[in-house]
């Protein structure tokens, strides 16, 4: 008689076989699940750090003073206050106060003239004088003379201009001493000193001219003061 081997069942054959080995296998895991779900959930919750804020605190309202309107043009306007906070010392501000226009003083741009300074006084008169004359005439000219003499205390120079129109200068010279200078230019006959003259002396300056039409010259001057004999 033979005999017939039996095989042995395997162990997925076992399991599949058993429906509520699976319910109960699936139940396990998903409670496995849950409770490590949790774990990470207290793991990671915080704390607050600080306590409960205080409410906000509110401040009273600032009075707000209105500011005041300035003043008619030229005049200081009045001290504009700002509002301060409570608790502090108040402190105002002044606005300066405008500038009073200048008064119109025919200057388109108001300025000030300063007045005009006095004329300075006359000079004193020359302390040499001078005194014209005509030494001497011929045909075509003639020559004259300005006896000069210093009247002062002291010694002097001295300047002689005389003016003729027309005419032309030959020659000038100073009788009995140092010569100077001399020049004629548009009808003005100049002589200057060469050395100033002593106090209480005289000297005549001497001059010849041609074609000048008369003897007498337009204006003569010694120091700018007129001479004598004309």
């Amino acid at each position: 008689m033979s005999r017939t081997r039996r095989a042995a069942p395997s162990p997925g054959s076992a399991i599949t076989s058993s429906p509520w080995v699976l319910v109960a296998t699936g139940v396990i895991v998903m409670v496995v699940l849950l409770v490590v779900a949790l774990g990470s959930v207290r793991g990671r919750r915080t704390f607050p750090t600080q306590g409960p804020t205080d409410p906000a605190m509110s401040l009273p309202g600032l009075p707000v003073a209105p500011a005041t309107s300035p003043a008619v043009t030229g005049q200081a306007s009045s001290p504009v206050t700002r509002p301060v906070a409570p608790g502090l010392s108040p402190r105002s501000t002044v606005l300066p106060a405008r500038p009073t226009p200048a008064a119109s003083t025919g200057s388109p741009r108001g300025d000030v003239r300063p007045a005009s300074p006095a004329p300075p006084p006359p000079a004193p008169p020359s302390a040499v004088t001078g005194r014209y004359g005509v030494v001497s005439t011929f045909d075509g000219g003639f020559i004259g003379e300005v006896l000069l003499a210093n009247t002062g205390r002291s010694a002097r120079g001295w300047t002689v201009r005389l003016t003729f129109p027309q005419g032309r200068l030959v020659t000038a010279w100073v009788e009995g001493a140092e010569q100077g200078r001399f020049g004629f230019e548009g009808g003005v006959f100049t002589y200057r000193s060469g050395v100033d003259l002593a106090a209480g002396a005289s000297v005549p300056v001497r001059f010849h001219f041609e074609r000048t039409g008369t003897t007498r010259p337009d204006s003569c001057a010694v120091d700018g003061a007129t001479c004598a004999g004309l």
